[in-house]
């Protein structure tokens, strides 16, 4: 039973504090304009930064990883995939310009879901688009190094149905306006994950799919903003929220609101974080200084030099490793470690930093 049900909705109660996330984002919403007309070349370096930085964070939260150099060449389109992890890096990047650039003509269907997972899959092997065909599970591993299953998804046969029904009920509630769209896109994300309805790539899709429903309703600051690095930097609370809300799915008995609120706070860090970063650049007319400050002020969790580059991609690591000393020496940073994986911490942790 999923959450866009007449009967799950009728019983709905949501909390004032959800509700004031939701008038919070809807002022954030109305800023956009202003922005994308004072400085839109601030906002293509920040367009490309998020770029990388989503491509990396969505597929390193599902274990896929890549050298930073070739990465890059990677989202930059300079190379061509060399083995499965870069593989499956090439493929997000294509769906996340896909997403990008065409958000308002795709139609919100399953057969384009379907269309979209086949592009995310068509460096990786011969699977994708396709519905799964074998039961999948939601599992964990233990400290021991055992595994557990945390969630059973629907069986396969059944698949395509539940798809079926669930972007008819979107589509019907959406059309009806019968809840606000910052309730409809994390029950649809909640459903879609319940659902499992691939073999493989599940979670990029649903990261993907949050992205493309989020633009088509006004709300574009993923485009400047890497929501998949603020997922990954609150990674545990990602996983938490979504098992706390996935108990009794099959029942109809589960309480969406856990990841609701979460997806919600993602949304508010991520606007705080483009506004934070949008008015430094643009007070301090763009300056190497201003952008390693901002950059830094963005980070959720520990951080390292590497990110700092990624985040500032022209300014050199000794302008980096300049500035880092003067925020050390006025303690709004503090080193974590030392050596090759020493990183710096900011003094004033942030939301999400668990």
């Amino acid at each position: 039973m999923t959450s866009l049900t007449q009967a799950y909705l009728a019983k709905l109660v949501v909390p004032q504090r959800i509700i004031t996330m939701i008038r919070k984002l809807g002022e954030h919403k109305g800023k956009q304009e202003l922005y994308k007309k004072q400085a839109p070349e601030i906002l293509e370096n920040l367009r490309q930064v998020a770029l990388i930085q989503s491509t990396e964070s969505s597929n390193r939260i599902e274990g896929i990883v890549a050298d930073d150099k070739r990465l890059r060449a990677i989202v930059e389109e300079k190379v061509q995939p060399a083995n499965r992890s870069e593989s499956e890096i090439a493929g997000y990047r294509d769906v996340l310009n896909t997403i990008h650039q065409s958000h308002a003509d795709i139609p919100f269907a399953e057969r384009v879901v379907l269309q979209l997972h086949r592009d995310l899959m068509k460096y990786a092997g011969g699977y994708g688009g396709v519905w799964k065909a074998t039961q999948n599970e939601i599992t964990e591993t233990l400290p021991g190094g055992k595994t557990r299953v945390r969630f059973t998804p629907v069986a396969p046969h059944v698949t395509e149905e539940f798809m079926r029904t669930l972007h008819g009920q979107f589509a019907n509630v959406e059309r009806a306006r019968e809840l606000d769209p910052l309730l409809l896109i994390p029950f649809y994300v909640l459903d879609f994950l319940c659902i499992h309805p691939f073999l493989d790539g599940n979670g990029r899709m649903a990261r993907l799919l949050a992205l493309l429903l989020l633009y088509q309703h006004g709300y574009e600051v993923g485009r400047y903003v890497s929501l998949e690095r603020i997922i990954e930097q609150s990674k545990q609370s990602y996983y938490d929220t979504l098992y706390q809300s996935s108990q009794g799915w099959h029942e109809g008995q589960h309480d969406v609101l856990p990841w609701t609120e979460y997806f919600l706070g993602t949304l508010l860090a991520a606007y705080d974080e483009f506004e934070s970063r949008f008015g430094t650049i643009s007070r301090g007319h763009g300056s190497k200084t201003d952008m390693i400050r901002n950059a830094v002020d963005g980070f959720i969790a520990d951080f390292s030099i590497t990110e700092v580059e990624k985040a500032c991609p022209k300014v050199s690591r000794d302008m980096i490793r300049h500035v880092l000393g003067q925020l050390r020496e006025a303690g709004i940073i503090i080193p974590v470690g030392k050596g090759r994986g020493a990183k710096w911490r900011n003094a004033q942790p942030k939301w999400g930093n668990k």
